[in-house]
């Protein structure tokens, strides 16, 4: 009897232990849950006057827009070399582990890469500027590639493929959409079909889906053309859609532009973009079959820098509504905007310890400044001058470094007292 009471508490802590584990070991884009809320405590709450310590930089990462991925051994960055889409891995001090080629780049504008690496219990998913979908070991092995975007007969976009692919459970799922298919999830192990989501005839987007975890089931929330839609992740069902443009009833110039990963919070869901789209807080019915629209706010458009969602307040920049480039605070129960500041240009958001990190994208500053729903608080302030281009890459932060990427130079600063 005793033999079995300790099989079973032992079973019990092995599958505590493995669920632990499984959940540490994904990094994404944006932190975890795509929120930009990195879970960091003992932060400094002021900077030196020149900014905190740069602990190492990195050359030669490749020209990107991307956010690099660190896990707990190593920091992963991609970058274009010539016509191709390169993942470099370093040491966390900075020393190049190995450097893999993973497909074609995009070559037609803005040519920096954009997919930032999956990492998910040892393996990496990718997404390169021609549309392949890449496994790679830690060992920098291409495990497994297939071109979706050739498969399910998808084309990119205007600015290209800007995708990070999802891992949900034992799938990794991408957004090819076209004629084919809207998503499709590949068996991370050897990359076949697992599932794809019904075609809705429409583009695929600049967007990173957002998993959703609501009255049983796991849903996936994105954007694609239109559409504002959500997949089941079990097995590529649509549960719902919304006409984005129907809602919308804007006048001017309406750009199917759409880069703002949602964000969630108590079976609700904010959809933002620039290009002179409307803020739409939605609230999903007790069974999650369906939205409803709680509020609507034509004044908040971010445009590519993420929002941050704190106590009642969402944080993020505008783009084109007026006025136009500025930071602002809009709460999340009425929708209604509670400030707007001009500082240097509209930019990037994240969050760790209870601050807010700005990073604006025409001159590189970063900002420290504490969450206020009256004001713009900035408490430190310093400028990124290393690397080249516009400053497009989101911040990230891990064990107390602040992760800052410009052109082909990666930054790491030291943001938690010694």
């Amino acid at each position: 009897m005793k033999s079995l009471y300790l099989k079973f508490f032992l079973t019990i802590i092995l599958s505590t232990v493995s669920l632990t584990i499984g959940y540490s070991q994904l990094y994404e884009w944006r932190g975890p849950g795509r929120s930009g809320i990195y879970n960091e405590t003992g932060l400094l709450k002021k900077w030196p006057a020149n900014g905190p310590a740069l602990l190492w930089d990195a050359e030669n990462m490749g020209d990107g827009y991307s956010s690099p991925t660190v896990t707990e051994d190593a920091v992963y960055v991609t970058g274009r070399k010539d016509s191709s889409d390169v993942l470099t891995a370093l040491t966390l001090d900075g020393k190049k582990k190995w450097e893999t080629v993973y497909g074609k780049a995009w070559m037609k504008n803005h040519t920096g890469s954009r997919c930032i690496p999956t990492y998910y219990n040892g393996n990496l998913f990718l997404i390169s500027g021609s549309g392949d979908i890449v496994c790679i070991g830690k060992d920098g092995k291409i495990k497994w590639s297939k071109n979706h975007y050739r498969l399910y007969d998808s084309k990119p976009i205007q600015f290209g493929i800007s995708e990070s692919p999802l891992v949900v459970d034992n799938v990794v799922i991408a957004s090819p959409a076209g004629k084919k298919a809207s998503l499709v999830a590949f068996n991370i192990a050897d990359g076949k079909v697992v599932w794809e989501a019904e075609p809705i005839d429409q583009e695929p987007q600049y967007m990173n889906p957002r998993l959703i975890e609501y009255a049983g089931k796991k849903m996936i929330v994105t954007v694609l053309g239109t559409y504002i839609l959500a997949v089941n992740a079990k097995d590529g069902k649509i549960i719902w859609k919304l006409n984005y443009p129907e809602i919308n009833a804007a006048t001017g110039r309406v750009m199917k532009n759409h880069a703002m990963t949602p964000l969630f919070r108590d079976g609700h869901i904010l959809i933002a973009n620039g290009y002179n789209w409307v803020a739409l807080k939605l609230k999903l019915a007790p069974d999650g079959n369906s939205v409803q629209t709680v509020w609507e706010n034509r004044s908040f458009d971010p445009q590519l820098g993420g929002t941050v969602l704190l106590g009642n307040n969402i944080f993020g920049s505008t783009h084109m509504s007026k006025p136009a480039d500025m930071w602002a605070c809009v709460d999340w129960t009425t929708g209604k905007t509670l400030w707007t500041q001009r500082w240097y240009a509209r930019g990037s958001v994240i969050s760790a310890d209870g601050m807010l990190y700005l990073f604006e994208e025409k001159s590189g500053h970063i900002a420290l400044v504490k969450p206020d729903p009256t004001k713009l608080d900035i408490v430190s302030e310093f400028q990124i001058t290393k690397g080249e281009g516009p400053f497009w890459a989101h911040p990230v932060i891990n064990k107390g470094k602040l992760y800052v990427r410009h052109g082909d130079v990666l930054m790491v600063y030291q943001i938690k007292s010694s």
